[in-house]
Protein backbone atom coordinates (compact mmCIF):
# COMPACT_ATOMS: atom_id res chain seq x y z
CA UNK A 1 0.00 0.00 0.00
CA UNK A 2 1.20 3.42 -0.87
CA UNK A 3 1.28 6.73 0.30
CA UNK A 4 -1.37 9.01 -0.58
CA UNK A 5 0.30 12.27 -2.01
CA UNK A 6 -2.06 15.05 -2.32
CA UNK A 7 -1.88 17.03 -6.33
CA UNK A 8 -4.23 19.22 -8.50
CA UNK A 9 -5.69 16.35 -10.11
CA UNK A 10 -6.93 14.32 -6.89
CA UNK A 11 -8.34 18.01 -4.80
CA UNK A 12 -11.62 18.02 -3.84
CA UNK A 13 -12.33 22.15 -2.74
CA UNK A 14 -15.40 23.19 -0.53
CA UNK A 15 -16.85 26.45 0.19
CA UNK A 16 -16.81 27.49 3.95
CA UNK A 17 -18.61 30.66 5.54
CA UNK A 18 -17.20 32.06 8.77
CA UNK A 19 -19.21 34.44 10.86
CA UNK A 20 -16.79 36.76 12.48
CA UNK A 21 -19.19 38.88 14.59
CA UNK A 22 -18.30 38.55 18.27
CA UNK A 23 -15.59 36.55 17.97
CA UNK A 24 -11.99 37.67 18.36
CA UNK A 25 -10.03 38.46 15.28
CA UNK A 26 -7.04 36.23 16.24
CA UNK A 27 -9.45 32.74 16.33
CA UNK A 28 -11.09 33.95 13.37
CA UNK A 29 -7.88 34.06 11.62
CA UNK A 30 -6.94 30.94 12.91
CA UNK A 31 -9.90 29.11 11.65
CA UNK A 32 -9.48 30.34 8.41
CA UNK A 33 -6.45 29.66 8.21
CA UNK A 34 -6.52 25.91 8.99
CA UNK A 35 -9.20 25.58 6.23
CA UNK A 36 -6.98 27.50 3.56
CA UNK A 37 -3.95 25.38 3.97
CA UNK A 38 -6.35 21.91 4.33
CA UNK A 39 -4.74 20.52 7.56
CA UNK A 40 -8.97 19.59 8.33
CA UNK A 41 -8.33 17.11 6.01
CA UNK A 42 -7.24 13.70 6.08
CA UNK A 43 -5.15 13.68 3.05
CA UNK A 44 -3.41 17.01 3.91
CA UNK A 45 -0.40 17.26 2.04
CA UNK A 46 2.31 20.38 3.51
CA UNK A 47 4.15 20.81 0.20
CA UNK A 48 0.80 21.01 -1.81
CA UNK A 49 -1.90 23.18 -1.96
CA UNK A 50 -4.87 21.47 -0.85
CA UNK A 51 -6.84 23.82 0.96
CA UNK A 52 -10.46 25.01 0.34
CA UNK A 53 -12.33 28.11 0.18
CA UNK A 54 -13.21 30.71 2.96
CA UNK A 55 -15.67 33.21 2.87
CA UNK A 56 -15.51 35.65 5.94
CA UNK A 57 -18.83 37.44 6.73
CA UNK A 58 -19.27 40.23 9.72
CA UNK A 59 -14.98 41.42 9.56
CA UNK A 60 -16.75 44.90 10.94
CA UNK A 61 -17.94 43.09 13.67
CA UNK A 62 -14.70 41.27 14.66
CA UNK A 63 -13.45 41.98 18.51
CA UNK A 64 -9.85 42.88 19.41
CA UNK A 65 -9.62 41.86 23.15
CA UNK A 66 -7.40 43.37 25.86
CA UNK A 67 -5.78 47.17 24.85
CA UNK A 68 -5.16 45.84 21.17
CA UNK A 69 -7.25 48.45 19.91
CA UNK A 70 -5.05 51.28 21.23
CA UNK A 71 -1.53 49.45 21.39
CA UNK A 72 -1.49 47.48 17.85
CA UNK A 73 -0.57 49.54 14.65
CA UNK A 74 -0.75 48.47 11.87
CA UNK A 75 2.60 49.58 9.81
CA UNK A 76 3.43 50.18 6.13
CA UNK A 77 6.51 51.86 4.36
CA UNK A 78 6.97 53.77 1.23
CA UNK A 79 10.92 52.59 1.06
CA UNK A 80 11.37 55.95 1.14
CA UNK A 81 13.28 58.38 4.23
CA UNK A 82 10.37 59.16 6.59
CA UNK A 83 7.94 56.82 4.73
CA UNK A 84 6.69 55.04 7.91
CA UNK A 85 2.29 55.07 8.08
CA UNK A 86 1.12 53.98 11.08
CA UNK A 87 -2.79 53.15 11.75
CA UNK A 88 -4.13 52.05 14.90
CA UNK A 89 -6.24 48.78 14.66
CA UNK A 90 -9.32 50.58 16.22
CA UNK A 91 -9.17 53.14 13.33
CA UNK A 92 -8.48 49.95 10.90
CA UNK A 93 -11.10 48.06 12.17
CA UNK A 94 -13.74 51.01 11.46
CA UNK A 95 -12.38 51.80 8.00
CA UNK A 96 -10.79 48.66 6.66
CA UNK A 97 -12.40 45.84 8.57
CA UNK A 98 -11.35 43.90 5.44
CA UNK A 99 -7.62 44.22 5.51
CA UNK A 100 -7.84 43.88 9.08
CA UNK A 101 -8.89 40.07 8.32
CA UNK A 102 -7.23 39.74 5.73
CA UNK A 103 -4.05 40.61 7.49
CA UNK A 104 -4.34 38.64 10.02
CA UNK A 105 -4.79 35.37 8.69
CA UNK A 106 -1.81 36.22 5.98
CA UNK A 107 -0.21 36.20 9.19
CA UNK A 108 -0.95 32.56 10.52
CA UNK A 109 -0.11 31.03 7.06
CA UNK A 110 3.39 29.93 6.60
CA UNK A 111 6.16 32.28 4.59
CA UNK A 112 6.15 29.93 1.31
CA UNK A 113 4.95 30.10 -2.43
CA UNK A 114 1.78 27.36 -1.33
CA UNK A 115 0.43 30.72 0.76
CA UNK A 116 0.27 32.90 -1.91
CA UNK A 117 -1.78 30.83 -3.62
CA UNK A 118 -3.97 30.03 -0.77
CA UNK A 119 -4.88 33.42 0.17
CA UNK A 120 -6.47 34.04 -3.36
CA UNK A 121 -9.35 31.46 -2.03
CA UNK A 122 -9.98 33.72 0.88
CA UNK A 123 -13.05 35.95 0.65
CA UNK A 124 -13.44 38.69 3.41
CA UNK A 125 -16.81 40.86 3.64
CA UNK A 126 -17.52 43.58 5.81
CA UNK A 127 -21.46 42.56 6.29
CA UNK A 128 -23.81 39.71 6.30
CA UNK A 129 -24.33 39.51 2.60
CA UNK A 130 -21.74 37.72 0.16
CA UNK A 131 -22.15 36.42 -3.67
CA UNK A 132 -21.18 32.90 -3.37
CA UNK A 133 -24.44 31.31 -2.72
CA UNK A 134 -24.25 29.35 -6.12
CA UNK A 135 -21.53 27.68 -4.23
CA UNK A 136 -23.21 26.59 -1.80
CA UNK A 137 -21.13 27.28 1.25
CA UNK A 138 -21.18 25.35 4.74
CA UNK A 139 -21.29 27.34 7.61
CA UNK A 140 -18.22 26.19 9.69
CA UNK A 141 -18.15 26.79 13.43
CA UNK A 142 -15.14 28.89 15.49
CA UNK A 143 -14.97 27.73 19.08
Amino acid sequence: MSTFMANKANIERKWYVIDAAGRPLGKTAVAAAVLLRGKHKPEYTPHADCGDYVIVVNAEKAVLTGKKPEQKYYRTHSGYVGGLKETKYRILMQQKPELAVRLAVRGMMPRNIVTKDSLTRLKVYRGEEHPHAAQKPEVWNVQ
